[in-house]
């Protein structure tokens, strides 16, 4: 079913322009509320948020809408995104509400949900809501009308939350961390769970004034991360993203380490201690050097569209717990509902405590394949698809990798540009085959 506002992870654009304006974001919740009216009585929503200036406006139009229909809300503040799924689940209210544009600029905003269980919601439920849309409101009589009311230990409940999913016979003193979180949600509760769990913490990224989210730090900018590294000669390092479901770690060497490798990682961790780790998930753009590491262990893998609500549905199918993206999306099904950046590092940290080995000891049998990506710009109307030099390219391709190597073609979902991967143990092989398959297509953007 195609959907007019929601999007891969919610509702997102610039903040002002249509659907990020005040007016959509109550008609949102209002037809939300009414949506939840339809199996429940007197339904109750959490709303959370990043550190974004526009965040108060949205709020208050989303609270606006929830009452309006008769819904009760609880305010959270800031929170990590994960930190509001986690919360939505623990107080068994009926949705959680997030306002934030995760790695995205300060321009930018968005709205997503989560259902009861702390997990992301369907696409029939998204068709419902925007079939509620479309329809007049039904204002709330004053006798019914939803009230408003804040919860002020949120943060401290989730700080809680993610110290209980680090071993609790183990600790982090003796070791000295960087904490970067991208002037975003985290930015109060970050630092406070490493230093809790005994380290020696050094924040940055944690000074949000509204508009510098993002901005030159976190997930997304983590060369701030590693000069930081460097200049406290820190142990670690670690960079959420806006809304804190996303991870990079750096070690002491200034080495920066993928959700790729995370991954393997924590998988490892597992194996090491015992447990049986069937399978994992990854993506279509999971490194492939991971992915042989994995099979080598016995571990099955399988790819997902890229997307972490992609790899939660894989991981639901095949009922395994361990899933994520290169970019730092990682899940444990077992410890979170969703992805949650600051989970994934303290599991990574635990391993390495544990083991009493650093990350690139942990990671001496993998070897990472590779990858060369290129962008190329469509011109209005062309059917890329139907070209035969394409096919003819990329059969020689897939003949030449003979399964040392993997081609992966995509259009891009919000631009008119293709997207061309080309996986190789050889750099320059992989780009050149990169750049003969674009050659075909377009010019490279």
């Amino acid at each position: 079913m195609s959907r007019t506002y929601f999007g891969t992870d919610g509702i997102r654009g610039v903040v002002g322009t249509p659907p990020i304006t005040p007016d959509f974001i109550l008609r949102l919740a209002h037809s939300v509320g009414r949506v939840l009216k339809q199996h429940e009585a007197r339904p109750s929503v959490l709303i959370g948020k990043d550190t974004r200036i526009s965040g108060y406006m949205l709020e208050s139009a989303l609270e606006s809408g929830f009452n309006s229909a008769g819904v009760d809300v609880v305010l959270l503040g800031p929170l990590p995104t994960p930190g509001v799924a986690y919360l939505t689940r623990s107080q068994r209210a009926s949705l959680g509400v997030v306002i934030s544009a995760s790695h995205n600029g300060f321009e930018d905003n968005g709205i997503k949900f989560f259902s009861a269980q702390g997990s992301k919601l369907s696409d029939a439920w998204e068709q419902e809501v925007e079939t509620k849309l479309e329809q007049a409101p039904m204002w709330a009589d004053s006798a019914s009308l939803g009230k408003t009311r804040r919860l002020d230990d949120a943060a401290g409940r989730y700080i809680e939350f993610c110290k209980s999913t680090f071993a609790s016979e183990l600790s982090l003193k003796g070791l000295k961390i960087v904490v970067d979180s991208a002037h975003g949600a985290a930015y109060n509760i970050a630092p406070k769970v490493f230093h809790e769990l005994g380290a020696e913490v050094i924040a940055i990224g944690c000074q949000p004034d509204g508009m510098n989210i993002n901005h030159g730090v976190g997930a997304t900018h983590p060369q701030a991360l590693v000069q930081a590294v460097a200049l406290h000669r820190a142990d670690y390092g670690v960079a959420l993203d806006g809304d804190a479901d996303r991870l990079q770690l750096v070690d002491a060497q200034g080495r920066l380490y993928n959700g790729d490798e995370l991954l393997y990682l924590m998988v490892d961790a597992r194996l090491s201690s015992g447990q049986s780790v069937p399978g994992a998930v990854g993506t279509v753009m999971s490194n492939m050097g991971v992915e042989l590491a994995l099979q080598a262990r016995g571990v099955q893998f399988v790819r997902a569209k890229v997307g972490d609500r992609h790899v939660l549905e894989a991981l639901q199918q095949h009922q395994w717990l361990l899933g994520g993206e290169g970019s730092g999306h990682l899940l444990m099904l077992d410890k979170h509902s969703t992805g949650d950046g600051l989970i994934s590092a303290l599991q990574v940290l635990q391993a390495c405590v544990r083991s009493g080995k650093t990350m690139a000891e942990l990671l001496a049998s993998v070897a990472l394949f590779p990858q060369t990506l290129l962008n190329v710009r469509l011109k209005p109307g062309q059917d890329w698809q139907a070209s035969a030099g394409l096919a003819a390219a990329t059969q020689a391709v897939q003949a030449e990798l003979a399964g040392q190597g993997r081609l992966l073609i995509r259009a891009s979902g919000t631009e008119p540009l293709v997207r061309v991967m080309v996986e190789a143990r050889d750099a320059a092989q992989a780009q050149d085959w990169a750049q003969r398959i674009a050659r075909t297509i377009g010019v490279a953007a």
